[in-house]
């Protein structure tokens, strides 16, 4: 076995194959010196530690007898320092970590060859190479064609370095200076000495001169930006150097008999400490694999299926902690605590619920300055918009149910959205209720574009009124545009009808997918006829007895499709620039705010983003949500994507709050966050960190039509903010289940 890379990823899958085999012949080609390493500290998880002792308790007592550990976060934010407990952080100095893993591969007889080039035969000439050579893996890039990666380069440049004491804590300290913020990420890693890094935008890298001064200089700089913090103590470097952050994504890991490992394979942002950390959790997978598996083939596929899933979900959490520090200046006008708590679940890993474990006391601080009485969880404090007060911040998002018939809702909708009322959510929003019977999606959807149908939601509206008294129902007008004249989804989702077709119309004449009807691009006498169908309808909403109305101009419907560069090719006054492209939603949307009751919000859903190149982008969403409040919107229902059906989404859980939060802090207006929201502790802790307003949950409320009532049940709250039905309070305290058994391990090596 050949090992590319003498890094702890590489060093630790060597010991742990030559320990578990030691007929195992394996080299290590490490092109540097020994302790020729960037940076300084290396932080792991307990989890992780708990994986290498059980694998190779040797490893795990070196490490013991070095680890610096401590349990406190400092976050220090215009002066003031808040400190939450509780972590359970462990770290020890990269280098110390490399000579206790160089000590361990030479005792098992492990060949570590150094300042030597991994050979380019080693393919030929070996059972298994394993590519742990980094970020700039020649490797990857080798087998490119194969292993096609994907390189995102980001917004922020940092700096590596070390200072000569050791901080109490993992300190954010965070410094507005006149050319922007920057900002210090610092942690322990010896009796002696502490990591330092410092990291900025680029535009404000450059404004501060960095890219103009030398190593010495540009450390100089920074500590006297951060001199506080360091004590004055000055800062030293290793190898360091400004760099931008780059993600590593590869579609596959492993080619014949090669296989990648830690930062070759992927990469994940340093603020959530995780480069180390999943590069050993690689090595165990991989050795694991090579234990169970009758081939290489498998093993290197069991290796691959077991770890992608976890990389992906770390990935995630990365992600969104790399952009909030990206947009680190949107936050600084909150209330400090609010700021704090922001930070420390700024990665969706750390929660409202087990922040509140670790801390409670920080938590529950957070909570009196946010407004939440004693004993109320954030996600049940009132909210108001216009004359509507909503009793929580629980939202039923609108789902298309298909069930109508001639556009008229009947007793499912009926049981449906009272079943959801009763459940309990300060909100229960309609589907997409159409404007006209051309502007259907499909024949199943509801409308409210004759009598009958606005007599048919009244009988809805009017139950939610009486038996749920204190939840507000709404209804989300729409027309399909170039999404219409499809199946039920059921039956194909966006496929054309086989028959019963009727014409569609769309900003441009261009396709859904390419076997979509082709709409009819409007003529100005249409869209006349069309911002009409929208008021008529609005007026029907009213006497229908809803509480509040939203816009649908998202997901590729007709609004929708104005607002997209990809969708909107016009030439004349609707089409061309982001405004033009803003025309007509805005018109439809004054001439339905002309005929709503004043006193009745108007909120409005949009696509955030296409999840497609050359299409609206998180910049372009704060325009148009900009653009609406300015035109008496009153909160913005934040979702992405639908428009073209080639984007490429980024899924993963709240994988859509962080464009509400940006529109939030941007613009002001209030925001709806929506998209796989699907935990109450997820929805406290949008809340409590400020990055929504309400929160809308789908399937949650498909699973569960008393999502809300549990919630209130499973957190031990009893208050104003949510009321159980008499005919169900019997069920407000959760059932009693039996014993569970925890699954063993997988594996023991």
């Amino acid at each position: 076995m050949a090992i590319i890379g003498g890094g702890p990823g590489g060093l630790y899958a060597a010991a742990l194959l030559k320990r578990l085999d030691p007929s195992r012949d394996i080299t290590v080609w490490e092109r540097k010196a020994p302790d020729d390493t960037f940076g300084f500290g290396v932080v792991l998880s307990d989890e992780t530690l708990g994986g290498i002792e059980h694998a190779d308790p040797r490893v795990y007592e070196a490490l013991q007898r070095d680890f610096v550990r401590w349990d406190d976060i400092d976050i220090v934010h215009r002066t003031t320092r808040h400190t939450s407990g509780g972590h359970g952080f462990a770290a020890l100095g990269r280098k110390r970590l490399l000579e206790i893993l160089h000590t361990r591969c030479r005792e098992l007889g492990v060949a570590l060859r150094f300042h030597t080039e991994a050979p380019m035969d080693l393919p030929q000439t070996h059972d298994l190479v394993i590519a742990a050579d980094g970020i700039h893996s020649t490797t990857r890039e080798t087998y490119a064609d194969v292993f096609r990666p994907q390189v995102t380069t980001h917004r922020c440049r940092y700096i590596w370095l070390a200072t000569d004491f050791p901080f109490d804590s993992f300190r954010f300290e965070i410094a507005e200076t006149e050319h922007g913020v920057m900002q210090l990420h610092g942690y322990p890693y010896a009796p002696d000495a502490s990591t330092v890094i410092i990291e900025m935008r680029e535009e404000v890298w450059h404004e501060a001169g960095f890219d103009e001064l030398d190593e010495a200089e540009s450390i100089e700089r920074c500590g006297k930006i951060f001199a506080e913090a360091l004590r004055g103590r000055p800062l030293t470097s290793n190898n360091s150097a400004w760099t931008t952050f780059r993600t590593v994504v590869n579609d596959r890991w492993s080619h014949g008999n090669v296989v990648l490992l830690g930062d070759a394979a992927h990469t994940a942002h340093f603020s959530i400490g995780s480069g180390t950390k999943l590069a050993v959790e690689d090595a165990l997978a991989l050795a694991a694999g090579l234990e169970e598996r009758d081939s290489l083939e498998e093993a290197l596929a069991a290796y691959e299926a077991e770890r992608r899933p976890v990389v992906a979900s770390t990935q995630r959490a990365a992600r969104a902690s790399l952009e909030w520090f990206e947009n680190l200046g949107l936050c600084l006008d909150q209330p400090p605590r609010q700021f704090a708590f922001n930070l420390l679940t700024r990665s969706r890993r750390v929660t409202h619920d087990n922040l509140r474990l670790r801390d409670a006391r920080f938590t529950e601080a957070v909570e009196r300055e946010f407004g939440c009485p004693p004993g109320t969880p954030p996600m049940f404090t009132p909210f108001r918009l216009r004359g509507l007060t909503l009793r929580n911040r629980v939202v039923v998002s609108p789902m298309d149910m298909y069930s109508a018939v001639d556009g008229v809702p009947g007793d499912f909708h009926l049981v449906h959205l009272g079943a959801r009322a009763l459940g309990g959510a300060g909100l229960v929003m309609t589907e997409m209720v159409c404007v006209s019977e051309e502007g259907r999606i499909t024949p199943g959807c509801a409308g409210l574009y004759t009598g009958r149908q606005a007599e048919a939601w009244r009988r809805i509206t009017d139950f939610v009124h009486a038996q749920a008294p204190g939840t507000a129902i709404g209804v989300q007008l729409g027309h399909s545009g170039r999404k219409g004249s499809t199946k039920l989804m059921w039956e194909g989702m966006d496929e054309p009808l086989q028959e019963g077709n009727w014409p569609i119309v769309a900003a441009s004449a261009l396709p859904y997918k390419p076997d979509s009807q082709t709409p009819r691009a409007l003529s100005r006498a249409q869209l006349t006829d069309i911002r009409e169908q929208f008021t008529a309808a609005a007026v029907r909403a009213a006497r229908a007895g809803f509480d509040l109305l939203e816009l649908h101009c998202a997901h590729g419907y007709l609004l929708s499709g104005f607002l997209s560069p990809l969708t909107n090719r016009r030439t004349d006054a609707y089409g061309g620039s982001p405004a033009k492209r803003l025309r007509f939603p805005l018109e439809v949307f004054d001439a339905v705010r002309n005929v709503w009751p004043g006193e009745r919000p108007l909120t409005v859903r949009i696509s955030a983003t296409d999840w497609a190149e050359g299409g609206t982008t998180a910049e372009d969403a704060v325009e148009i949500a900009r653009a609406f409040a300015a035109h008496g919107a009153d909160a913005i229902d934040v979702s992405t994507g639908q428009v073209v059906a080639d984007e490429r989404p980024e899924f993963g859980r709240s994988y859509q709050t962080p464009f509400a939060d940006r529109i939030r802090r941007a613009t002001g207006v209030p925001v709806i966050a929506v998209g796989a929201i699907s935990s109450w502790d997820d929805v406290n802790s949008l809340i409590l960190a400020g990055r929504t307003d309400l929160c809308a949950l789908a399937r949650p409320h498909l699973y569960d039509p008393h999502w809300t009532l549990n919630a209130a049940a499973e957190q031990g709250y009893t208050g104003p903010g949510v009321a159980w039905p008499a005919p169900y309070r019997a069920g407000s305290r959760r059932p009693q289940t039996g014993r569970t058994d925890a699954p063993k391990p997988r594996l023991s090596l």
